[in-house]
């Protein structure tokens, strides 16, 4: 079999996405919508593993990509250009600092037709994550200050972390999240929210009752203030990791409800 040259292939996938809104307008939607999760600080998509499975084995499409966690304004941007290249309805689901990132990144998209928050920021226009998340125990105390080319990022403690993050997942499993768990830039907590998208679009808010990263109160708060529907599970940070059945169950009522 005679193989393509490797410009040729790299050529044709630049095509292939230049014209991707006229490939996306050509081809047919799923009879479902994509669900598409973005995930928080101090984690990476894998924390959605069971909700993802859960969710195939429903029939959705789903999509999660990686968060960059530089900055609010870069990874909105980042997301809005993945959403820009999702043909068909849209439920945009975040965990954690993932909802900061979703309330950016879906406004102007008229695809997005739901916003689901997993123990998640669900901020109004100027809220920063550091302003919404007092009172939880993030802090000097509880972790480590990193610097990269860019600035400096900061990690959970390794000793706190199940105790802060996972404290409702068997301790291997928390101490793996632990040594792999993605940095975030410390700027990030200071930068302002913009207009959010939940003004326009349906919201869910599940509400983590155990949680110690962002406080409950500030998630009933801030659902009640989206005017999302709300439920309230007994977890930890990680609410889509450790109860994924109520989980899935929210992000398929947002589906439902399109």
């Amino acid at each position: 079999m005679r193989r393509r040259p490797l410009l040729a292939v790299l050529l044709t996938a630049a095509l292939l996405l230049t014209g991707a809104g006229t490939a996306s307008a050509a081809t047919p939607a799923s009879p479902k919508p994509t669900v598409v999760l973005v995930h928080g600080a101090f984690a990476d998509a894998s924390g959605f593993c069971e909700v993802i499975k859960k969710l195939q084995r429903k029939g959705y499409p789903v999509l999660a990509p990686s968060n960059p966690l530089r900055g609010v304004d870069s990874d909105s941007a980042y997301i809005r250009s993945v959403l820009a290249q999702v043909p068909g309805p849209i439920v945009l689901v975040g965990h954690s600092y993932g909802g900061f990132v979703i309330t950016n990144a879906a406004t102007g998209n008229a695809n997005v037709k739901a916003l689901v928050y997993i123990a998640a920021f669900a901020p109004d226009a100027g809220d920063t994550v550091g302003a919404l998340s007092a009172g939880g125990r993030l802090g000097e105390a509880t972790l480590d200050v990193r610097a990269h080319p860019g600035g400096l990022e900061g990690y959970i403690k390794p000793a706190v972390f199940r105790e802060l993050f996972a404290a409702d997942l068997p301790p291997s499993t928390a101490a793996m999240m632990a040594v792999s768990q993605r940095p975030a830039d410390l700027a990030t907590l200071g930068q302002p929210s913009g207009e959010p998208a939940w003004k326009t679009i349906r919201s869910y808010t599940l509400v983590a009752k155990d949680d110690q990263v962002i406080p409950p109160a500030s998630q009933r708060f801030m659902a009640a203030r989206a005017g999302a529907y709300t439920v309230e599970v007994r977890a930890s940070h990680v609410a889509m990791t450790s109860k994924p059945d109520q989980t899935t169950d929210l992000i398929v009522k947002a589906a439902k409800g399109i």
